[in-house]
């Protein structure tokens, strides 16, 4: 995922954990980290980030069995590989708006 230069005068814009209707990353321009909208984008990543974590348990589950069949473990590395996709965007928006950082 390549971000554009994420400053706006002083400002850092963040991304946000979603996407626009035509797929492209949505950013916000604040002062304020307080704002509904950044609280709405915490709350998101931290759904986001749960859930990674309950979609890796599962993944594992069906690693770990020898009878899965090839749905299953497909199914598991979809869902493996979407919240891999959260988690780097979360990373990456958060890592954005470390002072000093050039992400």
């Amino acid at each position: 995922m390549t971000t554009p230069n994420n400053t706006y005068g002083e400002r850092q814009l963040r991304l946000l954990p979603w996407n626009n209707p035509d797929g492209r990353p949505c950013y916000l321009s604040t002062d304020h980290d307080g704002s509904r909208l950044s609280l709405l984008a915490d709350d998101i990543e931290a759904a986001q980030l749960d859930s990674g974590e309950q979609v890796l348990v599962g993944a594992k589950a069906v690693l770990a069995d020898p009878k899965a069949g090839e749905r299953a473990v497909r199914f598991a590395l979809t869902r493996a590989s979407e919240s891999l996709e959260d988690v780097i965007r979360v990373a990456i928006s958060r890592g954005g708006r470390i002072p000093g950082s050039e992400l």
